[in-house]
């Protein structure tokens, strides 16, 4: 992918979904595949964390955004990831608050650092 930046990927609930749609994020690579996952009532865990290794291994995405509850689905997958690009970052969505100590970048970066580093 020359000359253009990286797309942000969505995964989550409709609303959080269509919000970022709104906003002008949706985009379909050369193969035809959009940069999003709408969670319906019956989309599969399988689907969820097929979609989430197919946006890890674009070229083309540079960030995954993710409801919290829908990365608990597939914490697994996640917590594999080790690499900075795509970033994964865990959003809450309306109907389920966002808890940090489910976060596995929160919790990296806390292994990483310590007290007298953050000050």
């Amino acid at each position: 992918m020359t000359g253009r930046g990286k797309l942000i990927a969505v995964m989550g609930d409709e609303d959080m979904v269509t919000g970022f749609l709104l906003g002008g994020i949706g985009e379909l690579n050369k193969n035809c595949h959009p940069n999003f996952l709408v969670m319906q009532k019956d989309t599969t865990i399988h689907e969820i964390e097929d979609t989430f290794r197919q946006f890890l291994n674009r070229d083309d995405i540079g960030i995954i955004l993710i409801n919290q509850y829908i990365a608990e689905m597939v914490r697994q997958a996640l917590d594999a990831h080790q690499h900075s690009i795509p970033t994964v970052l865990e959003i809450p969505s309306k109907k389920h608050p966002y808890d940090a100590t489910k976060d596995s970048i929160l919790r990296r970066a806390r292994g990483t650092f310590t007290a007298e580093d953050l000050r």
